[in-house]
């Protein structure tokens, strides 16, 4: 007994020139200069396959996704297996039911001379036959032939007798709904494992993007010098994944940066703290020396030095943020007209009147607006202009502006930016920023349009007293 079934065989191999067959994407070919990255995306756009999209999902998103779609392959996989497998079992059977009529049908024609063709469909010679069953029936072998190909597909079972070709045929058309419930229940079924696997993905991956959310929010915290911020607590020193060691690693460089700024504080305050004995004795000194040119060159370098020792031991407590506010409710126009008047006769003023109240400390202000009007005086160019305008404080300058630099990064200590701004310690920004948050209040530095730096400080309003 043989079996024999349906198939199509197709000509033409890699050789073969013709056509393209349509629903195919033609591949691009490589050009001159194209790097190998680019030219694969572009491939994969053509395909339909966009990486950029991928890219641009988040950490959740993309486990997720990559989940999902490996379990769906998966699936696809099993399905396919299950589905090949059960086929084959509806075929076996439908094969074996065919031969066992075939045999009755036989039977019957032997004891009667006749074939009963209401009798599962059997036939003597009949014209429908398949003809790859009819050779295999004319050659002496008894056959089954599997068509599948038809709208109403059958098994059909045929032997010789007698020079004549018996033949029978069961419809298939009940085990055909039946695997078309089957396979739509295997989807069903890869559906929801794909989307089981999405949720637990999503869920896993959450966990993660969370611990690194925070991971990324403390480091944030940590780089705008909140230097005690930590990732984990007590418990996660021991962890093991990747995520705790993360998190590990950034809270000992956090330390570590820590202790090593406070080291730093602790030395620049002893240091400016030990100078400032020495330097008053050599004040003093100075002082006694007899009127002439020498004399003078030697006062005005003590005072020089004496006055960057204060503003080391003031930059050195507004790091330790020991610097407290007195904070009162004061209009804003009379008290900078008198910050301006004791600035100097080259500082004009506009804006002397504006009676907006706002809290504030007026000892650390007035350190604010003096060293902006200083470095303004020193490094700009003609008349120093100040400006007050509701809670808002502005000093100008008609130099050079400030450097790119300077605007893009901040103030740096002992750094002044650019040659073309005269020559100095840089503390003095750094003083004027620091002053300025210890009061509450906010300093931006910009250029003006038609030339000339300005900087503009921004005082709490007294309304939210």
């Amino acid at each position: 007994m043989t079996a024999l079934g349906q198939g199509v065989r197709r000509h033409g191999g890699p050789g073969r020139s013709g056509p393209r067959r349509p629903g195919l994407p033609r591949l691009t070919p490589r050009r001159p200069g194209l790097p190998r990255l680019q030219l694969r995306r572009l491939r994969l756009r053509r395909l339909g396959l966009d990486p950029i999209g991928l890219r641009r999902l988040g950490l959740r998103g993309k486990i997720a996704v990559l989940l999902a779609v490996g379990c769906a392959l998966v699936a696809v996989a099993i399905g396919l297996l299950v589905h090949q497998a059960r086929l084959e079992q509806v075929a076996d059977g439908a094969r074996a039911q065919a031969l066992a009529q075939l045999v009755r049908v036989r039977q019957v024609y032997e004891l009667t001379g006749h074939v009963d063709e209401d009798d599962a469909e059997g036939a003597l010679d009949s014209s429908a036959v398949p003809e790859p069953l009819r050779h295999a029936a004319l050659d002496g072998r008894r056959t089954t032939y599997l068509d599948l190909s038809s709208d109403h597909p059958a098994v059909w079972a045929a032997r010789p007798i007698g020079g004549h070709v018996l033949s029978v045929r069961k419809p298939l058309d009940e085990e055909a709904r039946e695997m078309a419930d089957f396979d739509r229940q295997l989807m069903v079924s890869g559906a929801g494992v794909v989307a089981l696997a999405a949720l637990g993905g999503a869920l896993l991956a959450g966990r993660l993007s969370r611990e690194l959310r925070t991971a990324a929010a403390t480091a944030r915290r940590i780089s705008k010098g909140e230097l005690d911020a930590r990732i984990g607590g007590p418990g996660t020193a021991g962890g093991r994944d990747e995520v705790a060691e993360l998190g590990a690693a950034v809270d000992t460089m956090a330390a570590t940066l820590q202790s090593r700024l406070e080291a730093e504080q602790r030395f620049t305050a002893d240091v400016a703290h030990e100078l400032r004995t020495p330097l008053t004795g050599l004040h003093t000194a100075a002082e006694l020396l007899p009127p002439g040119r020498p004399s003078e060159l030697v006062r005005d370098r003590v005072r020089a030095l004496r006055t960057l020792t204060e503003d080391l031991l003031e930059v050195a407590r507004l790091d330790a943020e020991a610097e407290r506010p007195d904070l009162q409710v004061r209009p804003l126009g009379p008290m900078v007209a008198g910050i301006v008047r004791r600035a100097g006769e080259d500082v004009g003023l506009t804006g002397a009147g504006e009676e907006t109240p706002v809290r504030t400390d007026a000892r650390r202000l007035e350190r604010v607006l003096a060293n902006l009007i200083s470095n303004a005086r020193r490094h700009g160019g003609g008349r120093v202009e100040v400006s007050v305008s509701g809670c808002a404080v502005t000093v100008r300058d008609h130099g050079e502006g400030f450097p790119e630099r300077l605007l893009r990064e901040g103030p740096r200590r002992f750094l002044t930016g650019a040659a073309e701004r005269g020559q100095g310690t840089g503390l003095g920004l750094t003083i004027a920023l620091g002053q300025a948050q210890v009061i509450g209040a906010r300093v931006r530095l910009r250029n003006a349009p038609d030339g000339g730096a300005e900087a503009e400080v921004r005082l709490p309003a007294a309304a939210g007293d």
